[in-house]
């Protein structure tokens, strides 16, 4: 794309770009919603060439993604994803602004000083008198579209991402299992998802 600055006839800059990584190179495209938050598709490779795109959304984690925390398996999902994205040679990560399920970071730390005393992660958010889990995933499908991505093959142990794609027309053809990360400090964690939340784990 050819950028001219200070011309009355100047093209619209996209915000997508060229993004050298650890893993290898992707392009990064960001998305505003109409509450005016930011998400970012992470992506590399064709992803219009026939076959359905490695896809995986990630909801923000600062905590696990920038902080490498072990109470949660999100960091390691992340650097997984895009590891195994670059491997298959073409997919994307749409990386979405809903952090700690989408309660917000102030919340999740709330919840977190809760898990301290003894609360498991479910009920800990249902004690501040918030949702167990608040993100939706319209904007990811969206996103998705923007780039010619309607079916997918997709990363994750939630079923309602699943379901949050295929809601919003995008189909997913296959639902991949993304198992990484686990340690002793977050088998609780991972239990909980397992069995009060619907996560479809095998971690014995």
């Amino acid at each position: 794309m050819t950028i001219q600055i200070g011309n009355k006839n100047e093209p619209e800059i996209l915000s997508d770009s060229f993004l050298p990584t650890e893993h290898g190179n992707f392009r990064i495209r960001v998305t505003v919603d109409e509450d005016g938050k930011e998400h970012a598709l992470l992506y590399t490779g064709d992803l219009n060439n026939g076959n359905p795109p490695l896809v995986r959304i990630h909801s923000e984690c600062l905590t696990g993604d920038a902080f490498g925390s072990m109470k949660c398996d999100c960091g390691p999902q992340l650097q997984a994803a895009m590891k195994e994205i670059q491997e298959e040679g073409s997919g994307a990560i749409a990386y979405l602004r809903q952090e700690g399920r989408g309660i917000g970071l102030q919340h999740k730390i709330q919840a977190y000083a809760l898990q301290d005393i003894g609360y498991d992660t479910l009920d800990a958010n249902l004690a501040l008198g918030l949702p167990a889990d608040a993100r939706e995933y319209s904007i990811a499908a969206e996103m998705l579209k923007d780039v010619g991505v309607e079916s997918v093959r997709l990363l994750t142990n939630n079923p309602l991402k699943v379901r949050g794609l295929v809601d919003n027309g995008v189909e997913v053809v296959r639902r991949k299992p993304h198992i990484t990360g686990v340690s002793a400090a977050n088998q609780e964690y991972l239990k909980t998802k397992s069995e009060r939340m619907g996560h479809i784990l095998d971690i014995d």
